[in-house]
């Protein structure tokens, strides 16, 4: 099997794992509040990780070491000073589309979670036009009329058919679309694993926080949502990581974001599976316009 081929291979692994946490998602919020629910997966997310961004930056400090940088031991073992407003920053905005999205899937369902927001990726574009001054090439613009369309199939036909919670997941694309710029502005300092793992702290200290003010924290509630919190906080949010940073290694962006689409495919296979939705024929032919606008997105050159 070619490095390649097994690069594939594992992203669809990690979208496969994405699509299915919107079940677990969902099912968590039979037992607690979706703050609460963030905040725990925030942690253990971060705890998952913390072991491994360490090494990371003992592997920096020794490369900077032999390189001869100035006080480049005693950061030994911490996390560079580069990396922590990026992770800062991005779990702020983690925690506003995480919170967002998961106080939608209360009353969204599984399938129209996949589809709604993987709009983030019709949306970035746009964002990057407003921060970087990179104006969207007519491919984008189709796509985003597509997608338009998409949403409102999805409806059903009628937008004032969706649900508050539809609203709420569609709105989180915007901040899953600013935490891609985020990430992507620190890619340059290469410390993802440390990076994500600050990422993660902060989603954990906000979640917490929020939930201990807006929510009843009840500890047989945590127990009993178990099994989805070590889905969505080690697999879902941890372990994915790692599989792309492997594959990452091997496959180009733009191939691995459009085998990452079929996130949302997975998402409404779960959904079909585990819950029994269905769509009528309009909401998956909605479905498919915004699917065919992500990859349109995904594979211009514009």
């Amino acid at each position: 099997m070619s490095d390649r081929t097994r690069g594939d291979l594992l992203i669809l692994l990690a979208a496969f794992i994405w699509g299915v946490a919107f079940y677990y998602q969902k099912i968590a919020m039979l037992q607690m509040g979706p703050l609460l629910f963030l905040g725990i997966r925030g942690a253990v997310a971060a705890l998952a990780l913390l072991p491994f961004a360490f090494v990371e930056q003992r592997r920096i400090c020794h490369r900077r070491v032999h390189d001869g940088v100035p006080d480049a031991v005693a950061g030994a073992g911490f996390f560079q000073r580069s990396i922590v407003p990026f992770g800062l920053l991005a779990g702020v905005i983690f925690f506003l589309a995480g919170s967002t999205q998961q106080t939608g899937l209360v009353t969204a369902s599984i399938t129209n979670t996949g589809f709604l927001t993987a709009l983030y990726v019709v949306v970035t574009p746009f964002l990057f036009w407003i921060v970087r001054r990179q104006r969207p090439g007519r491919v984008t613009w189709i796509s985003v009329g597509l997608a338009f369309l998409g949403v409102w199939g999805l409806s059903g036909g009628a937008l004032a058919s969706f649900s508050r919670g539809d609203i709420l997941v569609a709105c989180s694309s915007v901040f899953w679309a600013c935490l891609i710029i985020v990430s992507g502005q620190s890619s340059r300092h290469a410390q993802p694993l440390s990076y994500t793992c600050v990422q993660f702290v902060v989603v954990a200290v906000l979640g917490l926080l929020a939930a201990s003010i807006l929510e009843v924290i009840e500890y047989q509630a945590i127990r009993a949502a178990l099994v989805p919190i070590l889905y969505v906080g080690v697999l879902s949010s941890a372990f994915t990581f790692g599989l792309m940073a492997i594959a990452m290694q091997s496959v180009p962006a733009p191939r691995a974001s459009i085998i990452l689409s079929m996130e949302t495919v997975f998402a409404a296979l779960a959904g079909y599976l585990f819950l029994g939705e269905r769509l009528p024929g309009v909401a998956w032919l909605g479905a498919g316009l915004i699917l065919l606008a992500v990859f349109m997105v995904q594979r211009s050159r514009d």
